[in-house]
């Protein structure tokens, strides 16, 4: 089975044809899927997709983009939502310096927010970081300090250095389509280091699909070429690349019933 550690069900490209999107998931060996809240006042509609489907489950949290329209986030109110028995973790969260669409001091308050929620609660937290990764690190490392928290960086598409001080923390790194596209050589030299035990694989859709579907609307099916590319840069079997990162995923989700 594999597993989409990272998709956006709830959004309107997937309004139409949701079920048949499913359907061929599942046809892909895709068995489970997290959906993730980008806005808290969304969180309803991204609760109802996981609500619908027995094998998704969600987030909730505040994309870096949103974070200066949305309501500033709040540890408690996080952590209230997160008892919903199908909400296994928080964000995605970050910083986002390459669209600047909010500003960078919310950005860095609201993603501290959601570190803490994960340090209250023992639930991970889905990091997104872009042209970022300076600021992201030391925001890593100084919540950390303050006590231990899960996660992952979610599209990894950074440098050797923060995937070394990620892999320091104890947090995984989730690969997109982006390992498949022909000039992501540095990329690949990467993700090659980090331990198979600290990888996890997504779609991001409908974003990034990977090669051969690039250029489409990207869907959970489509995982399977991610990973059917992550394992050769691992240089490992496909099923064995599958075992492991869906072994990782619920070994960080840990209120994923399997």
């Amino acid at each position: 089975m594999l597993v989409d550690s990272h998709c956006h069900l709830d959004f309107p490209d997937f309004a139409d044809d949701l079920d048949a999107v499913m359907g061929r998931a599942a046809a892909a060996g895709v068995g489970v899927m997290l959906t993730i809240n980008t806005h808290l006042t969304r969180f309803e509609r991204t609760l109802a997709v996981a609500e619908r489907f027995d094998n998704v489950w969600c987030t909730v949290g505040i994309h870096p983009h949103e974070a200066g329209t949305e309501p500033a986030a709040e540890v408690e109110r996080l952590v209230e939502l997160s008892r919903h028995p199908k909400v296994v973790g928080f964000g995605e969260t970050g910083l986002d310096y390459f669209y600047d669409k909010s500003p960078r001091e919310r950005q860095r308050d609201s993603f501290r927010a959601h570190l803490a929620a994960a340090r209250t609660t023992g639930l991970p937290v889905v990091v997104h970081t872009r042209d970022a990764d300076a600021d992201t690190a030391a925001i890593l490392e100084e919540e950390m300090a303050k006590g231990a928290f899960t996660g992952l960086i979610h599209c990894f598409s950074s440098g050797p250095d923060l995937a070394a001080r990620a892999v320091d923390l104890g947090l995984m790194v989730s690969v997109s389509g982006i390992v498949t596209f022909k000039k992501t050589e540095a990329l690949r030299a990467t993700l090659a280091a980090v331990p198979l035990e600290r990888l996890l694989v997504e779609t991001d859709c409908p974003y990034l699909a990977p090669v051969p579907y690039r250029g489409k609307r990207n869907e959970p099916a489509y995982v399977a070429a991610t990973a059917a590319a992550l394992a050769a840069v691992k240089g490992v079997a496909a099923a064995d690349l599958e075992a492991a990162t869906t072994a990782n995923f619920f070994r960080l989700f840990t209120k994923v019933r399997q």
